[in-house]
């Protein structure tokens, strides 16, 4: 087992800075489209060898030194008790947004092995094959509850902010339920085999700083706090984080996935020393000639150097018109620079 990126999530010394990359299995490689093909994208995510074999695909074709569990962070929403549809041009869609009380009370804590087997399956399969540290993962409280609410993607968010503005006890018993649903979602996780676990906050950096600071981010805590127990590595990654960073580095994750909006040197002094980092190329640079990628990647490394542990990672997902021959180019810089 090639335990770099474990390592690094510790902050401990390691031969190189290990990478991956978020949705690293995906549309831009044409193994995933063979099997996309072939079934919708819910079923991918819910047959377990299907989401093995996906998973698997980036490992060996990209040389990266961590996979990445394939699911959806909706799937645990559909569990609580969400229709849900995926469409290629819309997006997720959300039947019966969440408004009211009633629609509040509607909502269960899902138990995962009984209502999402198939995500514990794909670990188990996943756990046998890999060769590296298998990662699993879910929405942050914050961003699932705007889904939940907005019942799909937003520009605005408007839904989700009247509730949270003129409701707020609703607000944060829908807060509650979410953070229940998310610890218990990921623990089964990690006691069906993942070896580190990552919160997505895809939408965190819409928030106003005190609203996330006094309404949002006790419940980070709360769910980082309770995977504490168990002896994995916990991620946080905060989308658009440049103006939240003095409150996240207090989150108590073992690693802050920072996006590329803020310089990488200025976010590991924020962060200080108690967290490891990870990212954070702009996933567009990897359109650029690769000499250009390589500078780029020099240029985090470089500033990355005063984190307590780094693991390279883009600064959101890997976009599907990407050149998969671009993101092997920058892996194997990440590997090589960072040796030298």
């Amino acid at each position: 087992m090639n335990d770099t990126f474990l390592k690094a999530c510790r902050g401990e010394k390691t031969d190189y800075t290990p990478v991956w990359l978020m949705r690293q299995a995906g549309r831009y490689m044409k193994e995933y489209q063979e099997v996309r093909s072939k079934v919708d994208f819910l079923t991918l995510c819910k047959t377990p060898e299907l989401a093995a074999k996906v998973t698997l695909q980036p490992i060996d074709i990209l040389g990266v030194d961590a996979a990445i569990l394939f699911s959806d962070i909706l799937i645990a929403v559909e569990a609580m008790g969400m229709p849900l549809e995926f469409h290629d041009k819309k997006g997720p869609i959300l039947g019966d947004p969440v408004r009211t009380k009633a629609g509040v009370d509607r909502l269960i804590i899902p138990d995962t092995e009984d209502s999402m087997p198939f995500v514990l399956d794909t670990i188990r399969i996943l756990r046998r094959e890999l060769k590296v540290p298998l990662i699993g993962f879910s929405g942050a409280p914050w961003t699932l509850a705007t889904y939940i609410i907005e019942g799909g993607s937003s520009k605005n968010f408007l839904h989700t902010k009247k509730m949270m503005y003129q409701n707020p006890g609703l607000f944060e018993g829908l807060l509650e339920k979410i953070t229940a649903t998310v610890i218990e979602y990921l623990s089964a996780q990690i006691k069906a085999g993942a070896q580190a676990v990552q919160l997505f906050d895809s939408w965190a950096g819409i928030l106003a700083p005190y609203d996330y600071e006094h309404i949002i981010f006790p419940h980070v805590r709360t769910a980082i706090k309770a995977l504490k127990k168990f002896d994995v590595p916990v991620i946080y990654f905060v989308n658009d984080c440049a103006g939240l960073l003095k409150i996240v580095k207090k989150c108590g994750a073992d690693v802050v996935g920072v996006d590329w909006r803020v310089d990488m040197a200025k976010a590991a002094k924020k962060l200080g020393k108690r967290v490891a980092i990870q990212g954070n190329l702009d996933p567009c640079v990897l359109f650029a000639p690769k000499e250009h990628i390589e500078e780029r990647v020099q240029d985090i490394l470089n500033k990355a150097e005063s984190a307590k542990g780094h693991i390279f990672n883009l600064g959101h997902g890997i976009l599907p018109e990407t050149p998969v021959e671009n993101a092997i180019a920058m892996v194997e810089a990440v590997h090589r620079l960072s040796r030298a």
